[in-house]
């Protein structure tokens, strides 16, 4: 009899340790990751008809909790919706929450930290907890300038930075959507609208990560950049160096070649100067850099750029990494160094890449959200610039803008040129198989010698002439907008 009492005993003891143990580790250890997980409705649901803050740009809400109906007290609204889609996201009862809206949730829900004091004195009146205002960095004239540059139905994004601070001004991308689809209290109209939106290609609801931040894309020639970077960082070459320039190079244990565009005046001269080689883009210079310096050279430097990590945790946005793949041959290594292949990277990674040389060498982390306030409008946090690595040496980033400058006075980057305003850039075609498609890039900085913004621009699956007309002049209306201001 006292062995059974016993045996149960102990294994109510264990079974209470269990329950414990669990609870534990849901409240302690685990509740920051079921917390930021998009699908747990539960955090949803606690907060849904409450007064969740309002994400600001410019000093006007783009997102925000208006009245609601009898069942439920507020309804999300989002203001001028797919020119800010990919950034706020959308916060759903019966999908979850992205973008914004879920790595800011317990900010805008009034549930993070900062705001314990707000909640007690919320209690005590007997009021519902109000959210945290959350404004961004973004500029919403340029927003809107970005937005519009992308034609519709045609697929691309751009990116606008201060290199110095690491501000985004603009981040936009296209196809987008209208985030109240999947807001809205009508749950039967909410699910419909999903599955509908999940049918456009390019959108990409269900990962929460898409655009700009999200969107891995061959980088073609802005990838040169890193090549010439590596290059002068192995002191093997200097600002004075020819470089073989066959029209076309044959490719080590292939059977194929790599050649220069045929369209362009990289084949008047065997040799070439990094000038040179920059201004029209040539292929073969660069990928006999990239077989002379080794795999690894052209990779860690490519890691110094970014390439294999995220921007840090201040842009409050799910981000792709970029990719400079292992264990190549000399053919792939070839082709990897003209960004082909599978090389891959996002519109943010090439701004980054552009801003850290505008800087001095230094990238800066990326940032999105400039304060944010208590609902007494006091402010309880805002932006501080901060370094996140450096890329390279001043010296090397200030020879690498002398020539991107080159390349947009004399190069085939000079679409980009604006008047009376030395102006930097880079463009890039990445071949998209034998559709005749590519996808086509502008990457770039101004003023050259004093540099306020960085802006990257690619365009999905164009035509040469069309990429050419989608890039570098927007590029030059979104600088001449910056530094009109």
């Amino acid at each position: 009899m006292n062995q059974a009492i016993r045996s149960s005993w102990m294994a109510a003891v264990a079974m209470f340790a269990l329950i414990f143990g669990a609870i534990s580790y849901v409240q302690v250890i685990g509740a920051d990751d079921l917390n930021a997980n998009p699908w747990n409705q539960r955090a949803i649901l606690a907060s849904f008809c409450n007064d969740r803050g309002a994400i600001i740009v410019g000093g006007k809400p783009v997102a925000e909790s208006v009245a609601g109906t009898e069942s439920c007290a507020f309804q999300r609204k989002y203001t001028e919706p797919e020119l800010y889609a990919g950034i706020t996201g959308y916060f759903s009862k019966g999908f979850g929450s992205t973008g914004l809206e879920q790595s800011m949730g317990d900010t805008l829900a009034g549930n993070s930290d900062q705001l314990f004091l707000d909640r007690i004195s919320q209690m005590f009146l007997g009021n519902e907890p109000k959210g945290a205002s959350v404004e961004l960095t973004l500029d919403p004239e340029v927003q809107k300038l970005a937005f519009d540059l992308i034609p519709d139905g045609q697929r691309g994004s751009i990116v606008v930075t201060n290199p110095r601070t690491g501000a985004v001004l603009a981040m936009v991308s296209k196809p987008s959507y209208d985030p109240n689809l999947i807001a809205t209290h009508d749950t039967a109209a909410a699910a419909a609208s999903y599955a509908e939106l999940n049918q456009v290609p390019g959108i990409n609801l269900n990962q929460n990560v898409s655009g700009p931040t999200g969107n891995l894309l061959s980088p073609g020639s802005v990838f040169k950049l890193i090549d010439t970077a590596a290059a002068l960082n192995s002191g093997k070459y200097n600002k004075d160096s020819e470089l073989p320039n066959p029209s076309s190079l044959p490719l080590p244990g292939s059977s194929a070649s790599l050649p220069n565009y045929a369209g362009g005046n990289c084949n008047v001269r065997e040799t070439a100067s990094f000038a040179f080689a920059l201004e029209q883009s040539c292929n073969t210079p660069f990928a006999s850099i990239a077989l002379d310096l080794g795999q690894d050279a052209i990779r860690q430097q490519a890691q110094k750029f970014g390439f294999g990590e995220t921007f840090g945790d201040q842009l409050k946005l799910q981000q792709a990494i970029s990719v400079f793949p292992e264990d190549l041959d000399q053919a792939q290594l070839a082709q990897s160094a003209v960004g082909q292949r599978d090389v891959k990277a996002t519109p943010l990674q090439i701004n980054m890449m552009t801003a850290a040389i505008a800087n001095g060498g230094v990238q800066m982390k990326p940032n999105l959200v400039k304060t944010v306030r208590a609902p007494d409008l006091r402010v309880i946090s805002e932006l501080k610039p901060e370094a996140l690595r450096t890329s390279t040496t001043q010296p090397i980033a200030g020879q690498i803008t002398e020539w991107m400058t080159s390349a947009v006075d004399n190069g085939i980057a000079k679409g980009a040129a604006v008047p009376g305003v030395k102006v930097a850039g880079k463009t890039g075609t990445a071949e998209l198989g034998d559709s005749g498609l590519n996808n086509s890039w502008f990457t770039g900085f101004a003023p050259a010698n004093d540099p306020q913004v960085a802006v990257t621009i690619v365009m999905e699956g164009v035509d040469v002439l069309s990429g050419a007309q989608l890039t570098s002049p927007n590029a030059k209306k979104i600088f001449e907008a910056v530094l009109n201001k």
